[in-house]
Order: structure tokens, then C-alpha cells, then sequence
């Protein structure tokens, strides 16, 4: 029996003939917004009045004015909506990702406007209060970060730690961590798998060791002995993501700041866990125009 095709809804020529200026771009914001009708974002009344002329609303009951990106991701943008969209739909079917440079020279913006554009994206990514891992979980950290002359294939001290698990067959959540030790995995297995899941498979680090329970049996592969798979325990679902992190970080973004180690990471795991969903495009623009706002303050605080 043959399975069905995964084929997106959208494309890049339906792109550009669907959202090739502002207006049609708002209109379609709004219904993915307001999909039971305009509401103030001030005190959700539905009173509100249309201003077409200042592409705005005003609402009757508390007299603010406001537009369909009030108080999101795309609050006080100077971009058109047309290249937001255009980029949103780069990041989000770009298999490794793609780099702000890249997103620079393909919107002929400023690399600045870019790299705030690709992270005002990322952080709208994260998914927040996602369903637990269950059934078969494979768990696994790695470490990213470049080397450092001088020293050996083995030296971490410029490192950042990162964590994942994944369901067989399923969805991947992962993390950056400070250290690897017992608590942090425990506790990172605790919050993101579900209380009955049937196995967690890892490699023989001691610090996995005592997450089983009643419910859940732990098995491990000995990778120190060259030891990969035992019949059907191994961790290669979760190695495939960090080599695909690793390739994008090589082949798109070329580094990565540690210091947002966790956004690319967040990027990674919306992409990959809606690799079979025929609208990404949608959905992430739905979790962009209900996302906060970002200012771009707060993200050169958080690069000091």
C-alpha cells in the first residue's frame, strides 16, 4: 500500500502571487488573528470601527486605536509584510535553516534588520506547554561549539551543552543545559516525557542512570565500546537531529552565538516536528501574529 506524498500547501511562486503586497498580507493576518471576528487588543471588545484609510481599527467601548500587528512579533516593523512573509516561508521550509546573511541578500535588506527579523521569528517558534514525549524516547546531549587551537579533540571549556529527546516516529524537544549531570537529565526527561512512556534509550553516561520506574524500563547502548545498536535499542533518532544541527550550523549558519544557542534550537525543533504538516507556512504565521512582541533592545541585552 503506498503512502501518501507529503506535498506543502504552500510554495514560492503561490507565495509571491498570494502575498505579493501589504494589503492582501494584513487581510490574511487578520483572519488567522480574529478568526470569529476583529477584537480591541486592548479589552477584546468586538465594538471596534474599521479606519481603512489609516489601515487601522478603532474600538468604540475604550476609543484605541490599533492594527492586526499591535502588540506582536510585527509591532513597529519598518519591513513591508510581503518580505516577512517571504522570510518566514525561507526559515520555515529551509530544511537547515537559513543564515540572516543569506536572508540579507535575498530581501535586500540590512543584515541588522535581518538578523532582528530572523530571531523575532525564532522566538515565535518556541513551543510553549507542548505534549509529552511517550511511547519509545530516545535521549541524547551534545556538545556545540567550535575548536580551539592548540587543544584536543576532546576540549569542552568553550562548549555549550544541549539536550534532546525524541519519540520514535515522532516529536523532538530539546534544550540547552549549563551541565550534564544526573539532576539536569533527570529532571529534563521529567518535564518533557509523559509519566507512562514505555522506554527511554540512552548511551551508558552514569548520569542517566535510575530514570526508570514502574512505568518506564531504561536501556542503553555502549557507544565507549563501539557498541551502536542492540536489537531495538539504540539513540540514532536523536543523533540524526544533532547531525542535522551540526550541518546547519557548518553549511547555513556558519556559527552560532551561545548566548542563542537556544533560538536555533527552538528553530530546529518547530521545523523538524512539522516536517509532515502540510501547513507550517500557516501555522507559523498563526504562532507569529499571537506571539509578543520582541524589541530589538532585548535581544542586544541578552548578546552583551
Amino acid at each position: 500500500m503506498k503512502t501518501k506524498s507529503f506535498k506543502a500547501e504552500m510554495n514560492l511562486p503561490k507565495l509571491i502571487a498570494q502575498f505579493g503586497d501589504d494589503a492582501r498580507c494584513r487581510a490574511y493576518l487578520e483572519r488567522l488573528r480574529w478568526p470569529n471576528g476583529v477584537a480591541c487588543t486592548r479589552c477584546q471588545s468586538k465594538d471596534v470601527l474599521e479606519l481603512p484609510e489609516r489601515e487601522k481599527y478603532e474600538c468604540r467601548d475604550c476609543s484605541y486605536q490599533f492594527t492586526v500587528t499591535s502588540g506582536t512579533i510585527f509591532h513597529d516593523t519598518h519591513l513591508s509584510l510581503s518580505k516577512w512573509f517571504l522570510a518566514i516561508y525561507l526559515m520555515t521550509e529551509s530544511k537547515k535553516g537559513m543564515s540572516a546573511l543569506q536572508i540579507k541578500r535575498t530581501l535586500d535588506i540590512a543584515y541588522q534588520t535581518a538578523w532582528h527579523l530572523c530571531h523575532r521569528i525564532r522566538a515565535a517558534m518556541r513551543e510553549i506547554n507542548a505534549d509529552l514525549l511517550r511511547g519509545v524516547v530516545e535521549v541524547d546531549e551534545t556538545y556545540v561549539g567550535g575548536k580551539v587551537r592548540g587543544m584536543g579533540r576532546g576540549y569542552k571549556g568553550n562548549k555549550a551543552i544541549a539536550i534532546g529527546a525524541v519519540q520514535r516516529a515522532g516529536k523532538i524537544r530539546l534544550q540547552v543545559i549549563e551541565h550534564a549531570d544526573k539532576a539536569t537529565l533527570h529532571k529534563f526527561i521529567h518535564d518533557n516525557t509523559a509519566p507512562d512512556t514505555e522506554a527511554i534509550y540512552t548511551d551508558e553516561l552514569p548520569a542517566y542512570w535510575g530514570i526508570a520506574d514502574a512505568d518506564t524500563e531504561h536501556k542503553w547502548v555502549n557507544h565507549s565500546a563501539e557498541e551502536w545498536v542492540v536489537g531495538d535499542v539504540h539513540t540514532n533518532g536523536i543523533e540524526s537531529v544533532w547531525s542535522l544541527l551540526k550541518r546547519s550550523i557548518i553549511g547555513s549558519y556558519h556559527r552560532v552565538s551561545i548566548k542563542h544557542l537556544d533560538a536555533y534550537l527552538d528553530e530546529l525543533e518547530h521545523r523538524f516536528n512539522n516536517r509532515k504538516n502540510e501547513h507550517i507556512f500557516r501555522d507559523t504565521l498563526t504562532k507569529l501574529v499571537n506571539a509578543a512582541k520582541l524589541p530589538y533592545q532585548d535581544l542586544i541585552q541578552k548578546a552583551a
